[in-house]
């Protein structure tokens, strides 16, 4: 694992690059994220070959753009690809045409909002070509002159040089539990020249990767998956490639748009009073944020892992809305690494106690003799535990998790946990797993 000053640092490795669906550049990033995930978390990029059905999509084309420009019939370049990947609509055809100015003006993109900005166009599957440029320049064109629009560009289905995707895996101490299952995070690589959204949400899970690998997860608990490609296509090529994997996700965490100066939002799973959900509430309580509902703007790939066919409770952080978003005003300048952290603190928080949580089920009968097992808690040292352990021995049922005891008492969940703990470890209760509540088939 390479050492790194700051998360904006590695942002700023990949930031510039003409990161698409599938292209070299897009390659370059998923081994630049690698290169900064734990050693321990398995870090590997698959892929998957082009065309390939994946449920009832496809897996993309590769695109390579060897030239693009648009320059006036006497050589003026107006705007270069080599200057800035943003300036040709992403997946454009190949083109090479003299037109007159009202035959060029429908393939031609601007941001009304922001005049002095190239906006992000893209056009993955409504199969076109065109041009993108300041609002500013546009108006400055002559529309008397003649100009020659030229992209050379290329989709290439060689399996070889496939659609990329890479995942990791963090396990809890002492390995996996397979019972326990996983919890996924999400970030996309996709969006070309764009910091934020989503490089913000890339490194932002790099150090939420790095905490749980430095500080494990306990015991039994969840292992998390950590996930990083292409916006929507992405998740349902992983997914649909490999199904038997559905069934072990227990919930899933989408992150984008991480690092500008906004308080933090988040939107509820599909079924929104899910545990998830709940935990997520618990952990924001004291936080200044947003609460929005299952695949409100910015929806994405939470609408994959938490929809139709899989339908695993996910839910998305981000800090939504600026007003940079698809321009080049999506730059380094509106990141900032406290942002970036908070980000990777609020998703380590929630993980903790979701993935740690199980359902105490009792093998006991009667009281349980407390002081003769080293289970009473002195009055004088915690009136409130000392109060509520009847409460929780009546909840050993099998009917409710420790995070349900915890809320349920009124105590917080690390000393509701640790308590039960103490009664899992003389063998008084079993713990059930959380249990898998998507779609497997």
């Amino acid at each position: 694992m390479k050492p790194y000053a700051s998360l904006k640092s590695i942002l700023a490795e990949f930031y510039p690059l003409h990161r698409t669906l599938a292209s070299d550049d897009h390659d370059k990033t998923l081994e630049i994220i690698g290169a900064y995930m734990p050693a321990s978390s398995n870090y590997q990029i698959e892929t998957y070959a082009p065309l390939t059905p994946a449920w009832t999509w496809q897996v993309p084309e590769r695109y390579v753009v060897h030239e693009a420009y648009l320059e006036t019939e006497d050589g003026e370049r107006v705007v270069d690809f080599k200057n800035n990947p943003l300036h040709i609509v992403s997946y454009s055809l190949p083109v090479d045409k003299t037109l007159s100015f009202e035959e060029l003006q429908p393939h031609l993109y601007f941001n009304e909002k922001r005049p002095h900005a190239i906006p992000w166009v893209f056009k993955y599957y409504e199969r076109d070509w065109g041009f993108c440029l300041p609002k500013n320049q546009f108006d400055k064109l002559s529309r008397n002159k003649k100009y020659r629009a030229v992209i050379k560009s290329e989709f290439i289905t060689d399996p070889k040089q496939g659609f990329k995707i890479a995942t990791a895996l963090i396990h809890p101490e002492g390995g996996a539990n397979p019972d326990a299952g996983e919890i996924i995070v999400q970030a996309h690589t996709c969006h070309p020249m764009q910091a934020n959204d989503d490089g913000a949400g890339v490194v932002s899970a790099i150090e939420l990767a790095q905490r749980l690998a430095k500080n494990p997860l306990p015991t039994g608990s969840m292992s998390v998956r950590f996930w990083f490609g292409a916006e929507t296509i992405g998740t349902i090529v992983y997914l649909s490639q490999n199904e038997n994997l559905i069934p072990n996700l227990r919930g899933g965490i989408f992150l984008e748009m991480t690092g500008n100066q906004n308080k933090i939002a988040w939107h509820h799973t599909r079924q929104h009073t899910h545990l998830l959900d709940r935990v997520t509430k618990h952990v924001l309580q004291n936080v200044t944020h947003d609460e929005r509902d299952f695949a409100a703007a910015p929806a994405n790939d939470e609408r994959v892992i938490n929809g139709p066919g899989v339908n695993v409770p996910c839910i998305s952080i981000n800090r939504w809305h600026y007003d940079e978003y698809h321009t080049t005003d999506d730059n380094l300048d509106i990141i900032h690494e406290e942002m970036l952290v908070g980000a990777a603190q609020t998703a380590e928080d929630i993980i903790r106690i979701y993935a740690t949580n199980y359902t105490p089920k009792r093998t006991f009968r009667g009281p349980v003799f407390l002081s003769g097992n080293g289970l009473w808690v002195d009055w004088r040292e915690n009136w409130a535990l000392n109060r509520a352990i009847e409460k929780i021995m009546m909840r050993f049922e099998g009917e409710h998790t420790v995070f349900d005891i915890a809320e349920q008492v009124g105590l917080d969940y690390w000393i509701v946990r640790e308590y039960v703990e103490k009664f899992r470890a003389k063998g008084f209760v079993v713990p059930l797993p959380i249990p898998f509540e998507g779609d497997a088939e």
